[in-house]
């Protein structure tokens, strides 16, 4: 009986995938061991026809020595830890969960902007260490800002659903996404340039590319003259983290 493996686990359950795949004849195998342990992921995912997984990198290495493998999901939209180009060569299929997180991750970035643009962390710390006393300088409202989004797919067009009409302006930036998809989101569409240097809130909503790897460096800073609050619920390294830190 053919495999499928899941070789990422913590999810509460796992019995619709089991129902799922005894139903077509497969034999589902959940990996037991350490999270860390990833040799024994890759031990496993050799075994199988199919494999779900979350965080595990997957490559040359697995696809070499897997000749049943025909798939691969991810648990989640991102794949950047799944070598895509290796799993082409060798005829394997590979897929996201496309509409996973929209919502929650969209609501995540709101709650993040809130945090930033209020000085939540900042006024909590002086509300309990001396009261009364004035709880961050640069707290701003969002009625006259501008906000700039950049990635414009589910989430990124989820966000902006939410977010416009706290804005006076939206702009966005996303060469895969068709005009009828900025005007449905309610939002300009902009070069990255012109965006880095309006915006007051820059929000991060792209997967991690060659293209997009970071996307905001040095350079990206230097645009940006309102000296925005910038949110990155993407990929981490989708900004240089030196650079940022240079900027700040």
């Amino acid at each position: 009986m053919a495999i499928v493996a899941i070789i990422d686990t913590g999810y509460r359950s796992y019995d619709y995938e089991k129902e799922l795949f005894a139903g077509m004849g497969y034999e589902l195998q959940i990996f037991q061991g350490e999270r860390v342990d990833i040799p024994a992921k890759r031990a496993l995912a050799m075994k199988a026809a199919g494999i779900l997984v979350r965080d595990t990198p997957i490559g040359e290495e697995v696809f070499s020595g897997a000749p049943e493998l025909k798939v691969i999901v991810r648990y989640g939209t991102g794949y950047d830890n799944i070598d895509l180009e290796a799993a082409t060569a060798h005829g394997i299929k590979v897929a996201n969960v496309q509409g996973y997180g929209n919502h929650s991750v969209s609501d995540h970035a709101l709650a993040l902007m809130y945090a930033c643009i209020r000085g939540l962390p900042t006024g909590e710390k002086n509300v309990l260490t001396a009261f009364g006393k004035p709880p961050f300088p640069e707290v701003f409202e969002l009625h006259e800002k501008t906000l700039g989004i950049i990635g414009l797919g589910r989430i990124g067009g989820t966000f902006s659903d939410k977010a416009r009409y706290l804005f006076s302006r939206v702009l966005a930036t996303d060469p895969y996404i068709t005009d009828e998809k900025f005007e449905r989101h309610g939002a300009e569409k902009s070069d990255l340039e012109n965006l880095l240097e309006q915006s007051h809130v820059i929000s991060l909503h792209c997967n991690l590319t060659d293209e997009t790897r970071h996307l905001i460096n040095r350079e990206a800073f230097s645009r940006m003259r309102q000296r925005p609050v910038l949110i990155n619920t993407s990929r981490g390294p989708v900004v240089d983290t030196n650079a940022l830190l240079e900027a700040a």
